[in-house]
């Protein structure tokens, strides 16, 4: 619906064709300050109306010189809308957008239908860094308030992040509350993690099929829960493949940002924003001494768990989301609780999941 630009450079949508529903786009510009990579991810945008203005002091482009300059392709002038119900009903197909007039439907067809499934690509090889570094800014638009705190302390806590295609806010909340945040290629080694020392894990979002990144899975397995361990998106199901749990397609996804979780250990309900097109097994999970900790309600899918003996923790859904909801801000916190309790001293983890208590579910 909004958040074009945080959007358009989310690495979990790498790949694909982004189709907002909202009936016009653009009208707020674009700037470098937005975005969640460094350049657009999705391989096409479709949208209802280009605004012909671009009305925001900090704009320092139209949408549409920006996405051309990165070869980017786009539609307009389309109902979003009826598309978004046919894929609803049909679920999420493969598309293709030329500027070709030559090729005929038939042509394109073909096209579509040699193009690859979702289902078994490795999307994350693609969407990662290619080198280790150091993140070091903080949050730069959302202030502190009574129930986020911004430093816990003075201790700093060394986080390991495995980038399989993050968002850059995820960084920014683990900096503001002084993380010192060490980035890694998915492919990194258990070696190259324990080299670091850190504090925690952290597992980030991601393009693709998760059953597809077969390297990263077993390096989870060995080293997820030596140390605090937190995964989002595709870090969640990662997680719980690395555990022995299974994972499945949804027929469409969750996109955007008016998902709505029940978090099952406090009966409250959050707002969230998602972004992912593959879902974890409820049974499966249970089986392996883990606990469902929030469900989805519009599908009662899993949406976060909890190892019961070790410090491992993760949401199917994006707490960092920016442009917004703020909702699960606070699993960050409790991420850096858990590095601060020691609990991987202690060779087991209670992960409660306390929220605000201000907001009643």
């Amino acid at each position: 619906m909004t958040g074009y630009q945080e959007a358009l450079t989310d690495p979990s949508y790498r790949g694909q064709i982004l189709v907002m529903t909202a009936t016009q786009m653009g009208n707020y510009g674009v700037n470098d300050v937005d975005v969640e990579s460094d350049v657009p991810q999705v391989a096409g945008f479709v949208i209802r109306e280009a605004s012909r203005l671009d009305s925001n002091y900090r704009s320092q482009s139209m949408l549409g010189p920006w996405l051309e300059s990165h070869g980017i392709p786009a539609l307009c002038d389309i109902d979003t809308r009826a598309l978004v119900r046919r894929l609803r009903v049909k679920g999420a197909m493969r598309g293709v957008i030329t500027t070709d007039a030559s090729l005929s439907n038939e042509e394109l067809i073909e096209q579509v239908r040699r193009s690859p499934s979702m289902s078994g690509q490795n999307l994350a090889a693609e969407a990662s860094i290619s080198e280790p570094g150091l993140w070091a800014e903080g949050l730069i638009r959302v202030p502190p308030t009574p129930e986020r705190s911004v430093r816990q302390g003075d201790e700093v806590f060394r986080v390991a992040a495995i980038d399989c295609g993050a968002k850059q806010n995820i960084y920014r909340h683990l900096a503001e509350r002084g993380c010192e945040v060490h980035f890694l290629p998915w492919d990194c080694s258990a070696e190259q993690i324990r080299e670091l020392k850190p504090d925690g894990l952290f597992v980030s979002n991601g393009p693709g099929d998760p059953s597809a990144v077969e390297p990263l899975i077993e390096t989870l397995r060995e080293v997820a829960g030596e140390i605090p361990t937190f995964g989002i998106c595709l870090g969640h199901q990662l997680l719980a493949l690395a555990l022995g749990a299974e994972t499945w397609k949804l027929p469409f996804g969750h996109r955007g940002a008016n998902q709505p979780v029940r978090n099952m250990e406090t009966g409250r309900v959050e707002i969230t924003s998602q972004n992912h097109g593959f879902c974890v097994d409820w049974k499966s999970l249970e089986a392996l001494d883990c606990t469902v900790t929030h469900v989805h309600l519009n599908d009662r899918t899993v949406a976060g768990f909890r190892h019961a003996s070790k410090p491992i923790f993760a949401v199917q859904y994006h707490p960092e989301a920016s442009p917004g909801p703020h909702d699960a801000a606070y699993l960050f916190d409790q991420f850096v609780g858990l590095m601060a309790s020691g609990a991987a001293q202690d060779g087991a983890s209670e992960v409660t999941a306390k929220a605000p208590s201000t907001i009643e579910g």
